[in-house]
């Protein structure tokens, strides 16, 4: 069973979660790139609850996205959390640009980090809030000895690098495994998934453990994204 209730704080937000309350973090990466102004915008009125921006560079998965510059802008505009998910190699050289640029929450990666420690460590003195995400082949077990000093864990429910991949049926025994781990250890990480979330697996997503919902492709290719949003939350 999930916690009745856990607040979780950002730099300018406190964002109370209750039990059932899930929060919606649409995929910036499957918007339209030469309206972005117009779609944080739609965001900024929707259901969403946070922005997610995924940071891809090229070594970490086979793909290039946006940097440092595009969620300085997207800051500007954005008045909801930026929740910046880095896909990238040695992401303690780039903590602190990312802080400057805006980042609410910095979430970096189990595989991509040599000291997992000292990362989440460096994540939380710059003053944000600190995640790591799992590839889907990595076990939730893994985290055992630092469950307690994360703010959220991210689990790729597609293999990272790509919008518009199906959902890994497996995910979901992963983030059952891993919400027994987080109540084992009475720690108060959000479980955030990302990867082929639809209005059609969400319900069975959030019924796992879910706290968190990243959707890119079935909001932003929706003929209403703010809509699919609202269906999404209340799933």
């Amino acid at each position: 069973m999930q916690n009745e209730s856990v607040t979780f704080v950002t730099q300018k937000n406190v964002v109370p979660l209750k039990k059932k309350t899930t929060l919606i973090a649409p995929s910036l990466l499957a918007s339209n790139f030469l309206e972005l102004g117009k779609e944080v915008d739609m965001l900024n009125n929707s259901e969403a609850d946070w922005l997610h921006l995924d940071v891809m560079d090229g070594r970490f998965v086979p793909n290039i996205s946006f940097g440092l510059p595009v969620i300085s802008h997207i800051k500007k505009a954005a008045r909801k959390i930026c929740d910046v998910h880095l896909m990238i190699e040695e992401p303690e050289k780039y903590a602190e640009d990312f802080k400057k640029a805006g980042a609410d929450i910095l979430t970096v990666h189990y595989e991509a980090c040599t000291h997992l420690h000292r990362n989440i460590q460096q994540i939380k003195n710059l003053g944000m809030q600190a995640g790591v995400a799992l590839n889907p082949h990595t076990p939730v077990q893994l985290l055992e000895n630092v469950i307690k000093d994360l703010d959220l864990v991210l689990i790729m429910s597609v293999n990272p690098g790509f919008g518009g991949q199906h959902f890994i049926d497996q995910s979901l025994t992963k983030i059952k495994q891993l919400r027994a781990l987080i109540e084992a250890h009475q720690a108060h990480a959000l479980i955030e998934v990302d990867g082929g979330i639809t209005t059609e697996n969400a319900a069975e997503i959030i019924a796992a453990g879910a706290d968190v919902l990243v959707a890119g492709s079935s909001v932003f290719n929706a003929p209403d994204p703010a809509a699919a949003i609202k269906a999404l939350k209340f799933a």
